[in-house]
């Protein structure tokens, strides 16, 4: 049988059979996929139902009836989707298929709700789980980056800005940013759940009409059903509970794309400080059996990048018309799985190549000497000031510069041949201001520091 016969019919990256794990991953899909999705409007359908005759709105035997035989194997897949085309929406088609499932008690389903209702509240709940995955997520990603933070406090490296050499850091001081960043993610996460995790039940218009006075009730109960949270009102058109979580993952993406600029640079032949794990075979190149391509690094930057554009979807998505709105909802059933999967995919990704990143701390502290001391001239001046003022100091060690990039030597050769400088400093002296190692500022205590916050926070 030719390999295209059997290929499933994926057109995107999410569901393709090629691509699907370097970009998303199989817990993550699974929440968001079409089986998952019809088994929750069943799920929000049923509960619906049970709380409507907790608060006697339906008959009790009614509701029973109605969780018995509303299964989602009983749904015929096909005539949905087939009418789903025709409505537009999925929920009118399911409910015709539950009305026969569900016999002379069929007549109960869906008592009092509107399409929007089922969806909403049914990608809540899916939300819940892929938040429940992303946490996890965190919580080791974290493990790891502090893990690298600890080992590496006081391995010297060239820190850089603008892409050139500025002082020195410690590796171990880089990973405590990338640590705290994920710090307040895992942070945000925990306080945006209390404003996505709650019940969409209003009605037609939002206004609970259908129920008289036992609208607040069946929706109290229901959210109870949920174990979801209750508005303070209709967000049929109040979008920012969802823009909010997929913001949230733009964060999180942009955060791990941050870190894989980092390392893709870093891992580049002229700098050769950090390398993803090996694996064989992994990051080849067809042509060039030399290669070792930042793969995990590269995915999660695509993955930041598409997850960004989108949050602004979301953020667009939330100009909506009056109390039910046009198209923008619809654009929100692109944006929240895809953004999740995607999220999912790159700290997967994350988490490979931090957990078994290779750093190379001699190579780290050989860049760390390519300019010959001028790296922490910054230190020079500062230990000269106090002998021969501060502006002095910065002219001296200006010419000394001057004259390591005319002539070449070192540093420390530059400033021993200037008496201005022997006049106060011994050789020995000098060779100590020029050691980039003794100019760390604050990187190892900051280290420590970021570790005992993120300790403290995990507890």
């Amino acid at each position: 049988m030719p390999i295209t016969a059997s290929l499933p019919g994926a057109s995107t990256v999410v569901d393709s059979i090629l691509f699907r794990d370097a970009f998303g991953t199989p817990r993550m899909r699974e929440i968001f996929s079409d089986r998952s999705l019809i088994a929750r409007y069943i799920e929000v359908e049923v509960a619906l139902a049970r709380a409507e005759a907790r608060c006697g709105v339906i008959p009790a035997d009614a509701a029973d009836v109605i969780a018995r035989e509303s299964r989602l194997e009983r749904v015929d897949l096909d005539n949905m989707r087939s009418e789903t085309d025709i409505v537009g929406y999925p929920i009118l088609p399911l409910v015709h298929q539950m009305v026969e499932m569900c016999g002379e008690a069929g007549r109960w389903v869906h008592w009092g709700a509107t399409t929007q209702d089922i969806m909403d509240t049914a990608n809540v709940l899916q939300v819940r789980d892929a938040l429940d995955v992303v946490d996890a997520d965190l919580t080791e990603l974290r493990r790891i980056l502090a893990d690298l933070a600890r080992k590496h406090r006081d391995t010297p490296m060239a820190g850089r800005t603008h892409l050139q050499q500025a002082l020195p850091v410690t590796f171990g001081y880089k990973a405590a940013i990338w640590l705290a960043m994920f710090d307040r993610h895992q942070e945000r996460l925990a306080e945006l759940r209390k404003r996505v995790l709650v019940v969409q039940f209003a009605g037609a218009a939002g206004t609970l009409a259908s129920l008289g006075t036992k609208g607040f009730d069946v929706q109290q109960a229901l959210a109870e059903e949920l174990k979801l949270g209750v508005p303070a009102t209709t967000w049929h058109v109040a979008r920012d509970g969802f823009a909010e979580a997929v913001n949230l993952l733009a964060l999180i993406t942009g955060s791990l794309g941050k870190i894989a600029m980092d390392i893709m640079i870093m891992a580049s032949t002229e700098f050769a400080e950090v390398y993803e794990p090996f694996v064989k075979g992994r990051g080849a190149s067809s042509t060039m059996p030399q290669k070792r391509n930042p793969i995990s690094s590269e995915l999660m930057l695509a993955a930041a990048k598409a997850v960004r554009q989108h949050a602004g979807l979301m953020v667009d998505a939330m100009v909506q018309d009056f109390e039910r709105a046009t198209g923008p909802w619809h654009a929100e059933w692109i944006a929240l799985p895809e953004s999740f999967i995607f999220s999912a995919g790159a700290l997967h990704q994350a988490r490979f190549a931090l957990g078994g990143l290779i750093v190379d701390a001699d190579r780290m502290r050989h860049n760390l000497g390519i300019t010959r001391g001028l790296i922490v001239a910054e230190a020079v001046m500062m230990g000269l000031a106090p002998a021969v003022g501060r502006q002095q100091a910065h002219d001296i060690v200006y010419d000394a510069c001057r004259t390591v990039n005319e002539r070449g030597g070192s540093l420390a050769d530059a400033l021993t041949a200037l008496p201005a400088v022997t006049r106060h400093f011994d050789r020995a002296a000098i060779e100590q201001l020029t050691d980039p190692a003794n100019y760390l500022g604050l990187a190892p205590q900051m280290v420590d520091r970021a570790l005992a916050i993120s300790a403290a926070s995990s507890r």
